[in-house]
This record gives structure tokens, sequence and C-alpha cells, in this order.
């Protein structure tokens, strides 16, 4: 019996020191920095690639970049599970903002999340890896431009305090920066509208790392395979209390999905936020003014396609 409880206690003893070190290396050692191998590119631009290139940074960045200048200058997102975190300043200011970046390295760090500087933007900064050239050349040239929303802002904002528990997903490698495209990528066939929604759903707009279940849980190369893929249920903070909402379920279930909602609730929905039953969509789902029909009828034909989840969360 003695010989059994000194066993036990060498274990546990083990173990503790184990869980010692683990959480001392969480808290002490500092964030990896990786190498920078952005590629040599230079993007040309034009009254249309502007547009489109305005259209996507306001639909994907103004939300959490918008700073109280009035410009894309940062702001707080989150005090919360992942510490307290700010978006960063992306105007055109060379010391303050992104206009020291060039071409290439704005195309790696909105693909892989890794800055010039080799440090990682954590999750809260959407990656863009499957976005093809012609909409990341877009987003670059807008990014360039004089727009008010882009102008050299000198505006700074705190360097983010990670959790604990931020610090830990990013040193194990849930959270990790991705790997940069091999080839170029292609826009997909607008004639093949299952394709396009997808493209939409998944690659342009960034729908699915949201109404999936976690952001903990996803997969970021394959979205398919993220857990409770457009599921809904992953948590969101209600800004100025302690209430959480759930992201909703896209599938097609009956009780807690859109399986009773038609092609034009769905896009009524997704383009100014009343839902069938004449609610509003909650932060930080906002009306998505700009999409086109086409856009979100394509996202309605793909989300078709998806296996039915049944989440009683989302009820």
């Amino acid at each position: 019996m003695k010989k059994l409880k000194r066993w036990v206690a060498i274990i546990l003893g083990s173990l503790l020191t184990i869980i010692l070190v683990l959480v001392l290396y969480v808290l002490l050692v500092p964030l990896k920095t990786y190498e920078v191998k952005a590629p040599v590119i230079k993007v040309s631009s034009d009254s249309i690639s502007l547009a489109e290139g305005k259209r996507m940074a306001v639909m994907l960045c103004q939300q959490c970049h918008l700073g109280k200048d009035g410009s894309m200058s940062g702001a707080l997102m989150e005090d919360g599970p992942f510490g307290t975190v700010y978006s960063r300043n992306i105007t055109n200011h060379p010391e303050f903002g992104i206009g020291s970046y060039t071409d290439g390295e704005l195309a790696y760090l909105l693909r892989t999340g890794i800055r010039n500087n080799g440090t990682y933007t954590p999750p809260w900064m959407a990656k863009l890896p499957h976005l093809s050239e012609e909409d990341i050349h877009d987003i670059i040239a807008f990014l360039r431009s004089d727009d008010p929303l882009v102008a050299p802002s000198t505006n700074t904002v705190p360097e983010p305090k990670y959790s604990f528990l931020s610090k830990a997903l990013i040193k194990f490698g849930v959270f990790h920066p991705l790997e940069y495209p091999g080839e170029p990528i292609s826009p997909p066939d607008t004639n093949d509208v299952v394709a396009f929604g997808r493209y939409q759903a998944v690659a342009k707009w960034d729908c699915y790392s949201c109404h999936s279940l976690d952001f903990t849980k996803l997969d970021v190369m394959e979205p398919e395979k993220s857990v409770g893929f457009f599921g809904g249920g992953n948590p969101f903070e209600v800004e100025g209390s302690d209430d959480v909402i759930l992201s909703a379920n896209l599938t097609f279930d009956q009780e807690t999905g859109i399986g009773s909602w038609s092609e034009a609730d769905f896009v009524r929905a997704i383009k100014t936020g009343i839902k069938p039953d004449k609610t509003m969509t909650q932060p930080p789902m906002t009306p998505f003014t700009m999409m086109t029909d086409a856009e979100a009828k394509a996202i309605y034909a793909y989300l078709k396609t998806l296996p039915v989840i049944h989440n009683e969360a989302v009820k």
C-alpha cells in the first residue's frame, strides 16, 4: 500500500510539474515571430478596381477598424475571453498605419496573417487564403488610395493584451499563420451559381467563421471541415452588457436554421437585417447593404447544398 501511495504521489507530482512548466511557457515565453516571404507584386488600379476594393474593405474591414476620427485608424474590438484586443491602424500613414508596406507585404498579410515585422495577427483578423488574385489586388488598390477611409491618420492604438487562453491557443498551434498560396487563385465561374455562392460565403465574405460553432475549431484551409460548419452557435458578447448572443444556424434545418426561408427572405435579411419574422439581426451581424442580389442569391443556393445541422442552442 505504501508503495502504491508513493507511485501515486510521484505521478501526481510529475503531472503538476508538467502543468506548471506549460503554464510558465504560456505566460513568460514571448510570442513567436515569422520570416516574411512576401511576393514581389505591383498592383495597378482603375475606377472599377478601386470601387470593388472599397466595397470589400467596407464590408470586411470597416466594422472593426473604423476609428473615432472616421478613418480606418483602429479601435477597441474586444475585452473578453481573448483579452483586450484592438484593431490596427490600416490607413496610409507610413509610421502609424500601413503606408510602409509593399503591395506584396499587404497581400502576404491578408492571406497569411503575418505583418511585415514578422508578428502574427490572431483569429480576430480575418485571413483570406482562398480569395482570388483579382479581389486581393482590388483591396490593396483601395488601401493605397486617397479615399478618406484610408487617408493617413496618426491615431495609435494600444498593443493587444492577450489573455492566457489566447497565448495558449497561439503557442500550441491552434491559432497559427497560414501558408501563402503557391499558385494564383482564379475567380469562380459566375455561371455556376453554387460555386459562386461558396466563393462568396467562404472565400470573400468569411461568413462561415462566425456562423460555424467555434472560432477555435475552424479549419481555415479546408473550411468545410470546421466543426459545426454553418450550423451557428458561436458566442459573441453584447457590447455594454453581460449578455451573449449566438451566431445563427444558416443550414436548412426547418426548426433551428433557415429551412423555412425563401430566397427573397434570405436576400432581404442579409441586405437589410430584417428577418422573415420581422425581427432584426443583431450585432456583430450588420446588414450587408453593398452586397449584390446576385451574390446573396448565390450564397442561398450554396447554403441549400450543405448538410443540415439541428442546433437547439440557436432555436
